[in-house]
Order: structure tokens, then sequence, then C-alpha cells
């Protein structure tokens, strides 16, 4: 590829790059002088399970590994214990060294699964923040005012409503900054929510007399919930290790106006294929559901197998579409002691099935109408089932289980 054809692929998806002739003038300095260059993410293990957010985000590194170039995961082990406060309102908890080396772990295998691992290089920065002395603390914060640090949005908010700052808070941006001075990074890759530790990155490299890095920052993915970022905790995610049938099935349930979007980041089509399929969508020529159906078929080929979402598709459409029940379903085992008088309240059922995390949410799905026993609706929440084994519990759109007596 030229130069042009390499930033023109490596902008697709983005939001921003600062600066963007900074990153064609870095690209054609690497190949004239053959050498890669230095493209960092840094990722604090806070969160080991990988979804297609994050996911947007190593597959933008892919692509710099397939243009030869080194790619550089920066595991925060020493920035974990400070916690990101990047956009948040209250201080966050700090992780134990145990929880940060377990979740370290999960993370980097399934970072294998989008990048080359032969051409990743992963490091850990308490390999050097942890080493520097209280006096090489000082001399770096030295080099940054207190007016650039409360600049951040989060920051100045919590100040103006009388909420509390943390001091090691503070200096979070400045270790993430730091990272960047001690790998002499040339291109710096995170979500928008990064903006502000990326740029003090540039920062600090000139005023260490080190060319600038790059910053190029990708989009947040809305979650299924169409209103809210991708996030576990919101549940509203898919997980690039989750079984094929349950990433397609959670696909097939965005809304028709998210899918080019999802197209652009989180597949392979050409981008004029994309958007060929925007317009013909916004036209009425095509169907949006054959449009939603090779949407998640494209994304569980990446992490599993064409085959594997052929057959994702064919069960999606045989459950869903012709309203049968799933070949294989989690099964309930309930014994004499879970059961009174051959019954069993519906909320309990739900939450020993696992289908729901609590009670409350138990309650709110069956008074939505969501919750069927043997295809027949429950829609009081505090009826008692009479149990029998063989049941099929029907929770939401995509969780069966069977109950054993």
């Amino acid at each position: 590829m030229t130069i042009d054809e390499q930033f023109n692929a490596i902008k697709r998806g983005t939001l921003e790059i600062v600066p963007e002739a900074a990153l064609k003038e870095k690209l054609k300095k690497a190949q004239d002088e053959g050498r890669p260059l230095k493209i960092k993410l840094g990722l604090d293990p806070t969160a080991p399970h990988i979804h297609l957010g994050l996911a947007v985000v190593l597959r933008k590194m892919r692509q710099f590994q397939d243009f030869g170039h080194e790619v550089i995961i920066i595991i925060g082990d020493f920035t974990a214990s400070i916690g990101d406060p990047s956009g948040k309102s209250i201080t966050r908890p700090q992780l134990t060294e145990e929880e940060i080396k377990i979740n370290a772990k999960t993370y980097y295998d399934q970072c294998c699964m989008i990048l080359d691992p032969d051409k990743t290089k992963v490091v850990f920065n308490g390999q050097w923040l942890g080493e520097l002395m209280f006096a090489d603390v000082i001399r770096i914060v030295s080099k940054i005012t207190v007016a650039r640090i409360l600049e951040r949005d989060d920051f100045a908010t919590r100040l103006a409503e009388g909420r509390p700052i943390s001091m090691h808070e503070l200096l979070y941006p400045i270790c993430q900054a730091y990272d960047s001075v001690f790998l002499e990074s040339d291109v710096e890759v995170g979500g928008t929510d990064q903006k502000f530790n990326i740029l003090m990155g540039r920062d600090l490299q000139t005023h260490y007399g080190q060319a600038e890095q790059v910053g190029l920052f990708m989009p947040i993915l809305t979650g299924l919930d169409g209103v809210q970022k991708m996030s576990k905790s919101l549940n509203n995610y898919v997980g690039i290790t989750e079984p094929p049938k349950d990433m397609f099935g959670k696909l097939m349930s965005i809304s028709d106006e998210m899918m080019p979007t999802y197209f652009e980041l989180c597949t392979d089509v050409p981008m004029d294929e994309v958007e060929s399929i925007r317009k013909e969508l916004a036209d009425g020529k095509l169907h949006p559901m054959d449009i939603k159906k090779r949407l998640a078929r494209e994304i569980v080929a990446i992490y599993h197998s064409v085959e594997a979402a052929n057959e994702a598709q064919a069960e999606f459409e045989r459950v869903f579409s012709h309203h049968e029940i799933p070949e294989d379903m989690p099964e309930l085992k309930l014994s004499a002691e879970d059961i009174q008088d051959g019954k069993l309240w519906i909320i309990k059922l739900l939450t020993m099935a696992g289908m729901t995390p609590s009670n409350s949410e138990a309650r709110r799905l069956v008074q939505q109408g969501g919750v069927t026993i043997d295809g027949e609706k429950i829609s009081d929440p505090s009826a008692n089932i009479e149990v029998k084994d063989g049941q099929v519990i029907k929770a939401g759109k995509l969780k069966f289980a069977r109950i054993r007596l």
C-alpha cells in the first residue's frame, strides 16, 4: 500500500487524529528509514472481559500491525492501583495486586484473539513507574502546571461542585504521559475519553525533547440499548468470547439505525459497501432484517468462524423466526428442598436459573410480559408455578432453561 492508502485505511472509523499531517509524516519516515512505528495502547486491567467496544480500538491496532508496525500494549499494573478518573465523578476504588495479575492475564489472552501475538509487545508500567524515586516524580510533575491538569472536565466539574479529588488522581494523566516518554511512542490509540491523557503525553514528550506522538481517537461504541456506551456493568455488551449463538442473538437486538456504525467499526466490510448499505436502507431498498443478519454473521465470523456464524444464524432463525426452542439449553436442577407443595415462586425460579441477576430485575421482566413457561406467559410476579420435569422457561428473547427434577 502507498502511504496515502495506508492513511485512508487507518482513518476508517476514527473520530480524530491529532494532528493528521504528522501521522502521514511518521508513516512516510518509517517507510523511508525501514523502521516500524511504536503504536501504544494502555489498558488498566480493571474489567477483564473484552467486548466489541474495546475491540474497536484493538482492531485499529491490528491495522498498524498489518502495515508492519510494532504494537505495544501497556498493562497498567501501576496505574490500575490509582484508578483512571476519566469521566468519573467519584474516586475509583484501587485494585489489589492479585486482582491486577488475574485481570491482566485474561486481557492478554483475549487481546490475542484480535492482535497478532508475534507482533505484540506487552509491558507492565510498574516496571518503570514503580522504580521512580520521589525526587524523580518531583522533576516530572514540575513540567506540568496545575492549570493544565484542571483543564480536564471531570476534575473541573468535581472541583466546582465541591466533590473531593484525591492527589493521586491528579497524578494519573501524568503517569500515562510518562509511559509515552519512557517508550518513545510514535502513536497512541484510545477512545475519546482518553483524549486529555493522550495529549498530555504529547506535552511531556516535548519537555523531554522527543518527537510528539500522534493521538488517534476512536469513537465510543454505543451498546445494545442504543443509548449508553457499551459496558459490561450496564449489561448492554457483546463479549468477544461469548458463544456464537449468544453473540448473534444479541446483535440482532440492535436498532436499525445503529447498523451502519457497527458495520464500520466492528467489521471488515469495505467502506464503499457500508455507504451503499446505509443509503439503500434509508431508501427502503434493503430489508433491515436481512442486513442485520449479515452484520451479526460478519462479526461472529471474526471471533469464531464462518461455519459457526452460519450455524448461529440457522439457530436464530429456527428459534425466533419459526418460534421453536433451542436444540440445547442450560438445565435448572431442582431438589425436593427447593419446592413447596410442588410449586416454586416465579421470581425465585428465574434467579435460581441465572436468568436475572436480582429479584427486582426478575419482577420487572415478569411485569413486562417477558417470561413464559412452556409457552404460557406469566404476568403475575407473585405467582407460584407448579413445576414439572422438562418444562422450558423463557426469559426475554434470548434466555432459555429446562427444569429438571
